[in-house]
């Protein structure tokens, strides 16, 4: 399994959901590979487009081969802007490319990174109310649907945590205790999974 993150702060909430969950994960025996797209050296800008091919730099080597091997990739990040972060976009930008992971084929895509599960932890101090309301479910149609299902992950499952600057410690504690057992039940999942059919070359989880 792969874990990502990407809050500059290492102890915010959502780095402490990313433990919590990991935790969870690791309780089942899969191994569980975390990156943070803030400390990871590489250029957040695709230079060239999609035209001219640019080379990875180590850490995002590093981060592509764990996606490769992993059957469940989990991303965790704070809503900014109802969108991504600018590092966990400027990853996305980068990681995922044309013929690497979707292609076209008679003028539609193509996902090649099927066979990989994944779910998206976002948090935001905006109120369900509002995002729905007013920003129309805007990660699910970014990132969920026109960023991981496109590539191929499947199924996509995500946890929306609203009005975080609000929340009094008991309900964040509640949070971390939610997400360390859904770190579980998603690795537990995953074996199941894992029992039938394995990615290529797929030594982990």
């Amino acid at each position: 399994m792969t874990l990502v993150t990407s809050h500059p702060d290492p102890q915010s909430f959502s780095r402490s959901l990313a433990n919590a969950y990991a935790r969870g994960a690791t309780t089942r025996g899969v191994t569980v590979r975390q990156f943070d797209a803030t400390e990871l050296r590489f250029d957040l800008v695709l230079r060239g487009a999609h035209t001219t091919p640019m080379h990875d730099e180590p850490d995002l080597a590093r981060l592509r081969e764990a996606v490769d091997a992993s059957a469940h990739v989990a991303w965790f990040f704070p809503t900014w802007w109802a969108g991504l972060p600018a590092a966990l976009k400027g990853l996305v930008d980068r990681l995922f490319l044309p013929k690497v992971s979707f292609l076209y084929e008679g003028g539609l895509p193509r996902g090649l990174l099927k066979g990989r599960s994944s779910r998206y932890v976002a948090t935001m101090d905006s109120p369900a109310l509002w995002y729905w309301l007013a920003h129309h479910d805007a990660l699910g149609g970014s990132f969920g649907r026109g960023t991981l299902q496109f590539v191929g992950f499947g199924p996509v499952q995500r946890t929306l945590i609203y009005s975080v600057r609000s929340l009094s410690e008991n309900a964040r504690g509640a949070w971390l205790q939610r997400l360390e057992a859904l770190g579980a039940n998603d690795a537990q999942r995953l074996l199941a999974r894992q029992g039938t059919a394995r990615l290529p070359g797929q030594a982990g989880a």
